[in-house]
């Protein structure tokens, strides 16, 4: 889960690519200027020297002198300026300076020694006097191009500089003024047009701005700085499409890994993530170690749940950068997924040591304290960071509220495992001021906090609040319905889900929920004609898989095992990591006796992907009950049952492992429990053969602990 405001916009790096590299065409430029190559020595544009004391014309010789006096100042001071650039000396460069002076004092009209020297006051940061040497040469030639170049970039870098004097307007009509004139003089110069059309889009004039691109792209339709600029102006315009076909139009031979990144970022805005992904391994095909493509790689690799890939590419990067907190903190995550605590914490460490005040960093933190069971210190450092994030106002910017979404989210889920539903409730209450999505997801959460406690009428309640704040809002119109037909108000919940079946784009949904309800409610035609109704309106592969995951789930709970596993089996095929199909199959499996190493492949494959979910590690406790390996089954159904601790399932199995190693006591604590968590759930979720075998237990394991204590009792014969 991310964090917006911590990490910046998704992707920060790659995201403004166009913009980035269009900056860096500016910078190029003023670095043209600075670090031209110098001429040997000057080459005189002299005119004929005047007239002598005797009325005669100036020898030959007395040129040649004038010329050569000219050119040993030239030299001396181009020495002293490389040696006060080396050195640091800025005795040096005045002294370069006196000697450009007296090299044009004998040659006061060569343009070579006027540009040269008003370029040396550019290069030793004397920008007043480059500007007035450069303005001196424009006054005796207007279209004096290389004058018009330094003033140029003068301003060029200038910009924004608080030591200029001139920000702002100013300084950039300035700029604007030299390129456009370089532009008339110099019309097939490709390079004056691209940093002319940078500069109207600092104006905000786009349309001269993209005036120039277009006149850049004419000169030179395969340059790559003209492609990104011209994409960074049709995107800035709001025609993200015209961008991307702009720079698709590059052929494939031609792109280059910035190009390659553009359209990466562009699809990745448009949420066509396997587009992305595509583009980020063609830049890196051409560029192995680009590490902006790596994190953009990476990234996608976590949307797609490819942790095993993600978690790679983000060694890689932490080695290739160790300076780089944010992946630091992005291989935390995945190594804490994975289960590898150790690696998470050192990861962790290493962010710290870059980024000791990130709130992302604290937020990993608490989640590593979660996973180690150290539920107390997560909710402190998550209850703070909720507090740091609570504005008076109530005013926040998107990303703050995303971040105290997270938060909040998070700490409420805590509180959850502690089984705290007030806390937990008051937690997601906070939500509700956030308005929109964060709201409902609140009200959501206060539901589903109540549901976990067996406090249905709560929840119920909760609901309808939910329903009335926001009537338009479909999901949480399901969710009451939900709640009524699981409360004895099977009709009235049926009639609102079937309400949000309005030929629009929450039909599946709607669908999917009846199904759902019917299920529950052993209406089993009525849940198979529901679930071909969601069939009919899914089309993408994940969609399919979850039609067919209920289809397995509608079979098993009619006792149709082989039905149910084909179904199951066709979810997988559809999405192989779809953690609900992986538990189900690998649960009812072994549940059989069937196939239990495939089993368990099945559920740890379901772990993996969700290692704080009780009721996937309640399944794993079991497979490895069902393999006699008790031990294991043991420390694996306790942590669920700290997860989910009125979960009846959980303790009849806990209670079967205690019975298997000889703890009747243990074991008829837990049966009690089992029968007392269904005594509290609602007809759905307590099967009467269930409830019946566990009874069925409890009572043989009484009988049996009685009969040891009562032979534990009896005197011995003498």
């Amino acid at each position: 889960m991310k964090i917006v405001a911590i990490a910046g916009p998704k992707r920060a790096r790659l995201q403004s690519v166009c913009h980035w590299l269009a900056a860096g065409t500016l910078l190029a430029a003023g670095a043209a200027v600075a670090q031209a190559p110098r001429p040997a020595a000057p080459a005189s544009n002299a005119k004929p020297a005047p007239a002598t004391a005797t009325g005669g014309n100036a020898t030959p010789e007395t040129a040649e002198a004038r010329q050569a006096d000219a050119y040993y100042h030239f030299a001396l001071g181009h020495l002293d300026e490389q040696s006060a650039e080396q050195y640091g000396r800025p005795e040096l460069a005045d002294r370069a300076i006196q000697q450009y002076k007296q090299a044009l004092a004998a040659d006061p009209d060569s343009e070579f020694l006027q540009n040269s020297l008003a370029t040396t006051y550019f290069r030793l940061g004397r920008i007043r006097e480059a500007i007035e040497a450069a303005q001196q040469i424009l006054k005796k030639d207007p279209n004096n191009v290389r004058a018009h170049t330094l003033l140029g970039h003068i301003y060029l870098r200038s910009l924004g500089d608080p030591d200029s004097g001139q920000q702002g307007g100013p300084m950039l009509d300035l700029a604007v003024e030299q390129f456009q004139k370089l532009v008339a003089l110099q019309p097939n110069k490709v390079e004056n047009h691209l940093v002319l059309g940078q500069l109207f889009a600092m104006k905000h004039d786009n349309a001269a701005a993209k005036a120039q691109f277009e006149a850049a792209r004419s000169l030179s339709p395969g340059s790559e700085a003209v492609v990104l600029n011209l994409a960074h102006m049709q995107d800035a315009e709001g025609n993200s499409a015209e961008a991307l076909k702009t720079l698709q139009g590059v052929p494939d031979g031609d792109r280059t890994p910035r190009i390659e990144l553009a359209i990466a970022s562009l699809y990745d805005r448009q949420k066509k993530t396997s587009k992305a992904m595509a583009a980020y391994k063609a830049a890196l095909a051409m560029q192995p170690d680009n590490i902006d493509a790596q994190r953009g790689l990476a990234e996608d690799l976590l949307l797609q749940n490819d942790t095993d890939s993600a978690l790679k590419l983000y060694e890689g990067i932490t080695t290739q950068d160790p300076e780089d907190a944010h992946s630091f903190l992005r291989l935390a995550e995945l190594e804490r997924s994975v289960g590898h605590l150790r690696k998470a914490q050192a990861a962790l460490e290493h962010a710290r040591a870059l980024d000791p005040d990130s709130v992302e960093l604290h937020y990993n933190e608490a989640m590593i304290d979660e996973s180690e069971g150290h539920l107390t210190e997560a909710a402190d450092t998550l209850s703070r960071l909720a507090m740091a994030t609570s504005r008076p106002d109530g005013q926040y910017s998107a990303d703050e509220k995303n971040n105290r979404a997270i938060f909040l989210s998070r700490l409420a889920g805590v509180y959850r495992e502690q089984s705290k539903t007030q806390e937990a409730v008051r937690t997601y209450q906070q939500l509700i001021p956030l308005g929109g999505d964060y709201a409902a997801r609140g009200y959501q959460g206060i539901v589903d906090t109540y549901r976990d406690a067996k406090m249905y009428p709560q929840a119920t309640a909760a609901a309808e609040q939910a329903v009335k704040a926001q009537p338009a809002n479909s999901d949480l119109q399901l969710t009451l319905a939900t709640e009524l037909a699981d409360t004895g108000k099977a009709k009235e919940g049926i009639d609102l889900a079937k309400a949000q079946v309005k030929g629009g784009p929450n039909d599946r949904v709607a669908w999917l929920t009846l199904a759902q309800i019917y299920t529950r409610l052993r209406k089993w035609k009525d849940a198979s004609a529901a679930i071909d109704q969601a069939d009919k309106l899914s089309t993408t592969n994940p969609e399919k898989a979850l039609v067919a995951f209920l289809r397995g789930a509608l079979e098993e709970r009619q006792k149709h095992i082989p039905q149910a596993e084909q179904s199951f089996r066709q979810s997988l095929q559809l999405d192989p990591d779809n953690a609900l199909t992986l538990n189900y199959l690998g649960y009812m499996l072994a549940d059989r006796g069937q196939n239990l190493p495939e089993a368990l492949a099945l559920v740890q494959h379901a772990v993996k992907l969700d290692p704080e979910n009780g009721a996937y590690l309640d399944s794993l406790g079991w497979v490895h009950y069902k393999m006699g390996q008790y031990s294991q089954a043991l420390q694996t159904l306790q942590k669920a049952i700290a997860l989910i601790p009125t979960d009846p399932t959980v303790h009849d199995h806990l209670g079967e492992v205690y019975a298997a190693t000889g703890n009747l006591q243990g074991a008829i604590t837990q049966w009690q429990s089992s029968l007392q968590d269904y005594a509290n759930s609602v007809p759905a979720d307590a099967e009467p053969a269930d409830v019946s075998k566990v009874r069925k237990r409890l009572d043989k394991a009484k009988a049996k602990l009685a009969k040891e204590q009562a032979h534990a009792t009896e005197p011995r014969k003498p």
